[in-house]
């Protein structure tokens, strides 16, 4: 996700504000955010959910309806997700 300048501790006041919620979600098995170290705009969301009807359910679920209406007018760019499938666990 890139944001506007401007907006870049506005969405981090709200992730902090929102994360044990999220994490809180049935099925959600972790959740980090991260912010490119070069381009201090650029963050990205790592979360694990226990299967695809979780991740659903709570991008269906109102916590999800109020969080993405705050987050998406902070955007300077169209935003991208991936659902991926981990290869190689470390030992």
């Amino acid at each position: 996700m890139t944001f506007k300048e401007e907006e870049i501790e506005n969405f981090k006041h709200l992730f902090d504000e929102k994360k044990s919620l999220i994490r809180g979600v049935d099925g959600c098995q972790f959740l980090e955010l991260y912010q490119d170290q070069q381009n201090k705009s650029i963050f990205f969301t790592y979360s694990y959910w226990e299967n695809d009807e979780a991740l659903q359910n709570y991008r269906h679920s109102e916590l999800f309806k109020e969080v993405w209406a705050n987050t998406k007018v902070k955007f300077d760019a169209k935003p991208e997700a991936w659902s991926v499938n981990k290869l190689v666990s470390l030992p």
